[in-house]
């Protein structure tokens, strides 16, 4: 499976920049993982948010399912997530594109966009700090799929 992650702004801190390395070493063997960094906006919020949603959009491989990551999206268990990707794999799904936000979040053509929105919890994070969590779910949700031990 084919797996683009979409994010705006580079990650500027060492150990969350550690724990996306790691988590991407991980996944290698489940999927082959894209990661495109887009340019953080400046300028008033309102303009910067269309244009990192325009650079988003633009950034979106054809033919990929996407899931938006929102505070205000679904929340689901690591199994409910494993569930998802494997019912995407096994209706010809073949390339799945998570969209991570820049600071002030993302643009309503962006959110549109979204096949489904994801939230990870009720509280907000940053978008540096979510990239990490993100990719060890998705590590989770394929050891769940192959029935591996991570997952208790």
């Amino acid at each position: 499976m084919n797996i683009t992650i979409v994010q705006v702004g580079k990650t500027r801190t060492n150990f969350i920049e550690a724990a996306e390395q790691e988590y991407s070493k991980r996944l290698q063997s489940d999927a082959k993982l894209h990661v495109k960094t887009l340019k953080s906006g400046k300028g008033e919020v309102a303009k910067m948010k269309e244009d990192e949603g325009q650079s988003i959009m633009e950034a979106i491989p054809e033919n990929s399912f996407v899931i938006v990551l929102h505070e205000y999206g679904k929340l689901l268990t690591s199994p409910e997530f494993a569930e998802l990707i494997e019912q995407k794999k096994n209706s010809g799904t073949s390339h799945l594109t998570f969209i991570i936000g820049g600071t002030y979040g993302l643009s309503e053509s962006v959110l549109k966009r979204a096949d489904f929105t994801l939230s990870f919890s009720k509280m907000t994070f940053t978008h540096e700090m979510i990239r990490p969590l993100l990719l060890e779910q998705l590590y989770r949700a394929f050891s769940i799929i192959k029935g591996k031990t991570y997952h208790y």
